[in-house]
């Protein structure tokens, strides 16, 4: 192990001389627009890109995942795998224009994940430039349909079909450095949608007002009780509704996200928020849906597991100071198929998720760096409890 902690300062001067690389691949690939269930160019282009580097096999699979293989040494060694996924927030399907100056790199969905793409089409370079060789098979994948409504079905079909044992998985965040996730929670993720009829069917001044009513389902979603523990939360993190500042609103919806290391716990509660939509649907006449649009199990590694051990000592030789949260990444599907994995963010950003998106260059090398440190010790058998 501490062969890899000493090499680490010598990788991160090394990536640092393929920078133009590096930031070629996170524009060239960041500036295709990949809105989930619309990711078909962007996987072309990294495919594309990967094979300008000489990786040995690139394919689209049948869902439409992009996976480069690096063949390794030795035939009998299972695969270890690198992940980024490919889909963005951003709805726009217009090709995007990153601006780039000697700090930053901004644009939308950077941060989010277009930059973690752009650094798995940059790995067989940086391989390359450090001399690395494995026994296992690197497989680069940035699996399609992981955001939102997209629930992770791109990751979850491609392990579902994988043909072989796989050894291990470090996914790639863009942000934030020091990321180091190992466990994620049960969540259940949804909509309530609001429709209310036209003045025709109530009168003008006897209709509902469907933000008022959405209102109504938020005051009794705030009234139900939260355990101290299991850890639980209920966030509403969207809302939208009406067309007009005089006019009473037809329609209107909240997006929420039930949290908790239970997974019991979380499918009680979404039990009792469609209990609210069923008790206001009756009480005020209206149209209210309760609509599932993502899920996940809670799970977990030990937080003394060799490989987050590994990943902790690197980010410490790093001069970072490690973080551990729950993820919703493809994460929570490697430890649901018994892989080890974990989560690594890569540089510093600022706006998530907005118009304004920017990351940080400098701090990419470091981030970088835990890659190949982490895949050393993992073809090595850090994995192999």
């Amino acid at each position: 192990m501490e062969t890899y902690l000493d090499l680490l300062p010598a990788f991160v001067d090394l990536i640092r001389q393929i920078r133009e690389i590096i930031i070629s691949n996170i524009v060239l690939i960041g500036q295709v627009p990949a809105p989930t269930f619309h990711e078909q160019r962007r996987a072309a282009c990294l495919v594309e890109r990967m094979a300008e580097f000489q990786v040995d096999e690139c394919i689209i699979d049948d869902f439409g995942n992009p996976i480069g293989v690096i063949r390794g040494a030795s035939a009998e060694r299972q695969s270890i795998f690198v992940v980024a996924h490919l889909d963005t927030f951003s709805e726009i399907e217009s090709d995007e224009n990153y601006t780039v100056t000697d700090k930053i790199i901004s644009g939308v969905g950077v941060s989010d994940n277009s930059a973690a793409v752009g650094i798995l089409a940059s790995l067989p370079e940086v391989f390359r430039r450090l001399g690395l060789t494995f026994a296992s098979d690197i497989v680069l994948v940035a699996p399609t349909q992981c955001l939102g409504q997209g629930n992770l079905k791109g990751i979850r079909r491609l392990l579902k079909n994988w043909p072989g044992p796989i050894r291990g998985a470090i996914c790639m965040e863009t942000v934030e450095l020091g990321r180091l996730n190992y466990y994620s929670d049960g969540m259940i993720r949804g909509e309530i949608d609001c429709s209310i009829a036209s003045e025709k069917q109530y009168g003008r001044h006897h209709q509902p007002n469907a933000i008022l009513i959405i209102n109504e389902v938020i005051n009794r979603i705030l009234r139900l009780r939260l355990p101290q523990k299991p850890r639980t939360q209920i966030v509403i993190g969207k809302i939208t509704g009406g067309f007009n500042h005089g006019k009473v609103a037809y329609d209107a919806k909240i997006g929420f996200e039930i949290r908790s290391d239970s997974d019991d716990m979380v499918k009680a509660l979404y039990g009792d928020i469609r209990d609210v939509v069923d008790c206001i649907n009756k009480s005020f006449g209206v149209k209210l849906m309760l609509n599932r649009i993502s899920n996940l199990n809670a799970t977990r590694l030990p937080y003394n597991h060799p490989l987050v051990k590994c990943a902790s000592r690197i980010i410490d030789r790093l001069g970072v100071e490690a973080v551990s949260e729950p993820s919703e990444t493809a994460l929570s599907i490697f430890l649901q198929k018994k892989i080890p994995a974990i989560t690594l963010g890569l540089t510093r950003g600022d706006s998530f998720h907005q118009d304004g998106a920017l990351i940080e260059i400098e701090p990419l090398f470091k981030g970088l760096s835990q890659i190949p440190a982490l895949l050393m010790a993992m073809d090595s058998g850090v994995c192999d409890e």
